[in-house]
């Protein structure tokens, strides 16, 4: 029997006392039950136990893209010429070096408290935008990475047709990544039938954006993916720039999120990363969908996207997750506190992000990031309850920032204190002790790999 014993936990319902955790051989969750007794055997948690956190927005090769846009590349350095220095990076990258990024990546996620990743993966050809033999080549590497990492993955192929609105043709620098409906579809049933699904793997699909899909080719994907899986998850990019919003008023008369509402069946399988440009009338109204807004808040901060609208979206009941996307930081932490100091930036005043019951800002935060990640996951992965993933972080007892606080500070404290070496001790993910005492054990390893990864990319 595999079980772990927590002084403290916190559970679908709240903090609870002297809790066993108990999971199967799968790594499925059968007990959480409060109030028990320490067993003989039973291994004691060495401090706070929390659900692990999931990851929703990843673009895993641009981890080795962090600090090599901090410079000025044009009088209007903006996302756009951004966008450009990061064509030109993923131009070079071969399957080996996709490897090695994610692997380095997926092990500082767990590290930080991710134990699961949505990868939004659209790097599908070889350099100069030649078909692989294997056209899952890539998307191989990512699931290779998790697996051996141990963090749990859902893998969305993207949908990349065009430069711009207008079905403006791609250009060089996007000859990896473009594709049709019907070579999405046949890489999921190819990766199906190559990796099934479980617990840990899911797949799903990502039409990259409205300015990269067009109206039909989106219609048409989401009709095939039916006969696929008919409840996979589906995410996109969605007005995350000022000028992307005015494109689509001129090319589908409509700004992006409400030509998306009104145009496709949006609901809890959907997840809108970015959605930072919404009128408020967008805003209620993606909150009433049940879709999952994307929150990426250090990479939107980095790109200069803007500030989403999160004080109306979330008292309209609005469920959101949180990514690292680009991956300038992998601290599930900075996501969190950065999210909310956006919106006291905005409006003038401290603890913005709350619901009507809580006084505690971290456990919002927390608990609202773990239900919408996992949701965005399409997988069991929301809590400390049976039935869902033994994913899970130990806080340090003796870590400063933690002394003497109980039930929600320990929450506030960990998301808005800083000071010296991560609270996470250790990480369980599905039931396997990925990190223990600070430790990952391919982490030296990985390093290694990623450092001659990045010595031949930064010098090809």
């Amino acid at each position: 029997m595999n079980r772990l014993f927590a002084a403290r936990a916190l559970l679908p319902g709240g903090w609870q006392q002297n809790v066993m955790l108990e999971w199967d051989a799968s790594g499925c969750l059968t007990r959480a039950a409060a109030g028990s007794v320490a067993a003989d055997g039973a291994p004691v948690a060495a401090g706070v136990v929390l659900p692990g956190m999931p990851n929703l927005h990843s673009h895993a090769f641009q981890r080795a893209m962090a600090g090599l846009t901090e410079y000025r590349s044009n009088p209007t350095d903006s996302f756009w010429s951004w966008r450009a220095l990061m064509y030109r990076f993923a131009q070079k990258l071969s399957p080996s070096a996709m490897k090695a990024i994610a692997l380095q990546l997926y092990i500082e996620m767990l590290k930080a408290g991710y134990t699961s990743v949505c990868e939004f993966h659209y790097v599908h050809h070889a350099i100069g935008g030649k078909p692989y033999a294997n056209p899952a080549e890539t998307s191989e590497c990512l699931i290779a990475a998790a697996a051996e990492a141990g963090i749990g993955l859902t893998l969305l192929p993207v949908l990349y047709q065009y430069s711009g609105f207008g079905a403006q043709a791609p250009h060089a620098g996007q000859a990896r990544f473009v594709s049709s409906p019907q070579w999405i579809i046949a890489l999921l049933q190819r990766l199906q039938s190559a990796h099934p699904q479980h617990a840990g793997l899911r797949y799903g699909v990502a039409p990259h954006s409205l300015r990269a899909v067009s109206p039909g080719s989106l219609h048409e994907l989401l009709g095939a993916l039916k006969s696929v899986d008919a409840d996979a998850p589906v995410h996109i990019h969605i007005a995350e720039q000022a000028s992307e919003v005015d494109d689509c008023v001129t090319h589908l008369g409509a700004r992006p999120v409400e030509w998306l509402l009104d145009n496709c069946a949006v609901d809890a399988r959907w997840c809108l990363v970015h959605a930072t440009h919404m009128t408020p009338a967008e805003t209620r109204a993606l909150a009433s969908s049940g879709a999952i807004a994307g929150i990426c808040p250090s990479t939107e901060a980095n790109l200069g996207d803007g500030i989403f609208n999160g004080a109306q979206y979330t008292t309209a009941g609005g469920r959101w997750g949180i990514g690292s996307d680009s991956h300038i930081s992998t601290c599930m932490r900075d996501e969190l506190r950065l999210f909310e100091y956006s919106q006291r930036l905005a409006h003038l005043r401290r603890n913005v992000l709350l619901d009507a019951q809580g006084s505690s800002v971290g456990a919002y935060l927390y608990t609202q990031a773990l239900r919408g990640g996992a949701a965005a996951c399409g997988r069991q992965v929301a809590g400390l309850a049976v039935g869902q993933r033994a994913d899970l972080l130990v806080l340090d007892n003796t870590h400063p920032d933690l002394c003497g606080k109980n039930q929600d500070q320990v929450l506030d404290s960990f998301i808005f204190c800083s000071h010296g070496q991560t609270p996470v001790r250790d990480v369980l993910s599905a039931g396997r002790w990925t990190v223990q005492g600070w430790r990952h054990v391919l982490e030296e390893e990985s390093a290694a790999a990623y450092r001659d990864a990045l010595h031949d990319l930064l010098n090809a």
